[in-house]
């Protein structure tokens, strides 16, 4: 299995043979950090599923680092997404029961926080800072800048480039 995978008749049977040799592992080291078989399955089958929907060319001679690597990053995730749903559901213990949103609606909300940490987390960590600084502290750009020791048009060029990024996911979110 170390050559490269050149077809996809080969895909497919390397696939699966990496498959066969190496899930039970997977699920194991993934149960082990997550106390939780359920969602160790799940994020097995996820780093299976990106290997499969992968466009970059793929050397299953070094499987077992991939599948690490892979899953690393989505146990990353999964966690990352569990802070962000624990924040919203507190949150929601303060607003009125009758203004409470629905499940559906819940959902939406939840994608979209999600959505913008991602987008957020994309960002240039100075971009990131100065949008949080403006959008959760209320601070004013003149504000920023002086706290920062930036210039107001450093700021304002870091806004502009994340209030673009915030139109894109709108644009992505609304596409759907």
């Amino acid at each position: 299995m170390s050559a490269f995978i050149n077809s996809n008749a080969q895909f497919n049977q390397e696939i699966g043979q990496l498959y066969v040799n190496n899930y039970h592992w997977l699920f194991s080291r993934l149960y082990k950090k997550l106390s939780c078989p359920q969602k160790a399955a799940d994020l097995a089958q996820d780093t299976f599923t990106r290997i499969l929907t992968s466009r970059h060319q793929i050397y299953l001679s070094d499987a077992k680092p991939l599948l690490t690597t892979i899953s690393k990053g989505l146990v990353v995730d999964y966690y990352r997404h569990q802070t962000i749903e624990n924040a919203y559901l507190s949150a929601l213990t303060y607003i009125p029961e009758a203004q409470t949103p629905s499940a559906e609606e819940r959902a939406i909300i939840l994608e979209t926080l999600l959505e913008i940490d991602r987008m957020l987390e994309g960002l240039p960590s100075k971009a990131r800072q100065i949008f949080l600084l403006s959008q959760l502290d209320g601070l004013t750009y003149p504000q920023i800048a002086a706290q920062l020791n930036i210039s107001l048009s450093s700021v304002q060029k870091h806004m502009t480039q994340t209030y673009l990024a915030c139109y894109k996911v709108r644009f992505n979110q609304a596409c759907l």
